[in-house]
């Protein structure tokens, strides 16, 4: 697949309904807050300060307003992209990720989707949005048009970038009876060998998780892989 940071929106954002964002958040700031979060999750974006649930209070107002409501696709996900990539705290990404998500948009989250959430996952590359992703875009892509979406999460099981690969593991979680069992082998398998932490949990995750639905099949899996990391495994096996 092209790489997503190259193809870029022809429409233009929304720039009212992006400041009436970043004025919502801006106020309930809480700047003592803010370093600790910062602190704890090792990111460059300083923060607001903002705890979750206070996150989902400011924008729930302005993402439900008519007055900001976004009438074209084009213009959508450029102001998903205006949000992230002129970012200037990491409650910004967060804002974004939910206008993705928002129920309005829902008949726009298709596969053409997908260049976009690729970007997302390669420029925010570390954990807080990439698993947002993985489990809530990609996996509802997946589960939309498997036969479209389970090749590439084959090609991505086998990119360097770490970021990438994870989302190709964690695509699944949640998914339950409706797993592709031959697809979580494939994108489990080229990342076992990876001394990385958080390759090694994204897999102990995919499979405890999947172990929930068919505790004898990853039971199976585990004990017929030798190599997989002792984390891996204690992961997969926590809960059987």
């Amino acid at each position: 697949m092209t790489n997503a940071s190259s193809r870029l929106p022809s429409s233009h954002p929304h720039d009212e309904l992006v400041e009436a964002i970043r004025d919502a958040l801006a106020a309930h700031a809480d700047p003592e807050r803010a370093v600790g979060q910062q602190r704890y999750m090792k990111s460059s974006l300083p923060y607001l300060g903002l705890t979750s649930p206070t996150l989902r209070q400011a924008l729930r107002p302005v993402l439900a307003s008519s007055a900001y409501r976004i009438a074209e696709r084009g213009r959508w996900e450029a102001t998903v992209r205006a949000l992230w990539d002129e970012a200037t705290h990491r409650e910004h990404w967060y804002a974004a990720l939910a206008l993705l998500g928002h129920r309005a948009y829902r008949g726009w989250r298709d596969p053409a989707t997908l260049p976009l959430v690729e970007h997302l996952v390669r420029t925010g590359r570390w954990w807080d949005v990439v698993d947002d992703l993985a489990t809530h875009r990609v996996r509802e892509l997946l589960l939309d048009r498997p036969d479209e979406i389970a090749p590439v999460l084959r090609e991505w099981a086998h990119e360097e970038d770490l970021w990438i690969r994870r989302t190709a593991i964690l695509a699944q979680v949640g998914a339950k009876d409706r797993t592709d069992r031959a697809l979580l082998t494939d994108v489990i398998e080229p990342s076992i060998a990876d001394p990385d932490f958080f390759a090694r949990k994204a897999i102990g995750w995919a499979l405890r998780d999947y172990a929930r639905t068919d505790p004898d099949w990853v039971r199976e899996f585990v004990a017929a892989r030798p190599r997989l990391s002792p984390l891996s495994r204690r992961e997969a096996l926590k809960h059987l």
